[in-house]
């Protein structure tokens, strides 16, 4: 991309700084440690999160960070950070290359810039309103698969509900595309939607550090999001349904049977 802003090009040096030290503790012995809600956190989550925050306040010290491990750090003003230090810590923790760094601006409940980055990989995710979506500095599109190639995702909260919800949505996709995966990092779930790896994502009730980043990138991308009903989406509403755009309407109407065959409103 030409004429990054400056704010993208400071998202893109903390992730690239924070994917050395997921490196470095990647396939090791790391010590992992649960919180009260039982997720899993390292000591590469938190070295992550300390060097992005840093980066960030030491160009910007008048925004606002929210991140996973230390919550919001509130200086004023209309920036919001939004910081997943490693997406996919589960993964990350097992050994499983599947985990990414990921860093968002918000402006006015509008994200304006999103960066994913998988240091296993080595692949770089990012995104600008307004200028289009990249990888490793190609520029990505959305895939125009309809729903007989298409590969979808879903990432539920830790709410019984939404598990349900899942669990069908898994047990009844086989009927209306060809394959589904559970990937366990909504980053790179959405960024590989952007990269027309997938076609769908489905997000219910997550954090919206988990997916602010990779919603922006599926926009520039040129997929489609809306909210599981099919209205408009707007961040930070976290139950919607990102795609390529072809056969989203089929995916609206297999969410809404699913919620009233489970009752949910």
């Amino acid at each position: 991309m030409e004429n990054k802003s400056k704010e993208l090009e400071i998202a893109i040096k903390a992730a690239l700084e924070a994917g050395k030290i997921i490196e470095k503790y990647f396939e090791t012995e790391i010590l992992k440690e649960f919180k009260e809600d039982k997720s899993i956190v390292t000591l590469a989550d938190r070295e992550s999160e300390s060097i992005i925050k840093k980066i960030i306040l030491d160009e910007f010290p008048d925004h606002s960070i929210l991140g996973e491990e230390t919550g919001m750090t509130k200086n004023g003003g209309e920036y919001v950070w939004q910081i997943d230090p490693v997406d996919g810590t589960r993964n990350f923790a097992n050994g499983i290359p599947l985990f990414a760094v990921s860093i968002a601006l918000v402006c006015e409940n509008e994200v304006i810039v999103g960066v994913v980055y998988n240091p296993a990989t080595r692949s770089l995710f990012y995104a600008e309103k307004g200028k289009g979506a990249y990888l490793n500095d190609k520029k990505i599109f959305v895939s125009k698969d309809d729903k007989d190639h298409a590969i979808i995702t879903a990432s539920p909260s830790k709410l019984n509900i939404d598990r349900k919800l899942l669990l069908e949505l898994y047990h009844n996709f086989p009927k209306i595309i060809r394959s589904d995966r559970i990937l366990g990092c909504t980053a790179i779930e959405l960024a590989y939607v952007a990269r027309g790896g997938l076609e769908a994502n489905i997000q219910l009730g997550l954090n919206t550090y988990d997916f602010a980043a990779g919603t922006l990138l599926v926009q520039e991308a040129g997929g489609k999001i809306t909210t599981l009903e099919g209205k408009a989406w707007k961040f930070p509403e976290n139950y919607f349904i990102a795609s390529n755009g072809v056969f989203h309407n089929l995916l609206i109407e297999e969410v809404k049977k699913q919620k009233e065959k489970l009752k949910i409103n």
